[in-house]
């Protein structure tokens, strides 16, 4: 059996990772837009955890990017799928904890790959995304599963609540000392 070289292992790391980095992009985008639907609809309390996972999918993203740096490659800047839009508030928790799941499943793939390649690193990297993975897949199959039993009962329980996720950063252009700010 031929060992394959070091470079040839690292050279499907990177692809995996970069995969992985599109479908994050991919995550980011619907979960945002969603996150703009609940809240234009009076969702509050449901939009901003909403924005709150699609933060955690940035972290993410830019966890695989540092990655990628790292081992030498350029990361992806595309999204891996398209945006589904308008999408009723019934329907989107069973369709995000479908993405959550299959996210789930193609992690445990690339880890695997990252595995057989000597990659340990990487394979701690995706292990802790899984793990966080998990946590936003429970959250919205029990939103959905809520939606399904409760219906518009739970629905008008979290109707008019607020949206705010406090705590905003002022990103780099307003820090102290920095771009138009400073």
């Amino acid at each position: 059996m031929a060992v394959e070289s070091k470079e040839k292992r690292k050279a499907k790391v990177i692809e995996v990772l970069n995969k992985a980095r599109g479908m994050e992009l991919y995550a980011i985008t619907q979960y945002m837009n969603q996150h703009y639907n609940l809240d234009n609809q009076d969702f509050g309390e449901m939009a901003a955890n909403m924005k709150l996972i699609a933060i955690d999918e940035m972290r993410h993203a830019e966890m695989f990017a540092e990655r990628i740096k790292e081992l030498g490659a350029e990361p992806v800047t595309q999204g891996e799928g398209k945006v589904v839009k308008g999408q009723d508030v019934r329907k989107i928790f069973v369709f995000d904890a479908g993405v959550e799941d299959a996210t789930i499943d193609t992690y445990n793939q690339f880890l695997q790959v990252c595995r057989e390649s000597g990659d340990n690193i990487s394979v701690n990297l995706l292990q802790s995304i899984i793990d966080e993975e998990q946590i936003h897949f429970n959250h919205f199959d029990n939103v959905a599963g809520h939606i399904k039993t409760l219906g518009d009962a739970y629905l008008s329980r979290i109707a008019g609540t607020p949206a705010t996720t406090g705590g905003f950063s002022k990103g780099f252009a307003l820090k102290p000392g920095g771009g138009a700010g400073g």
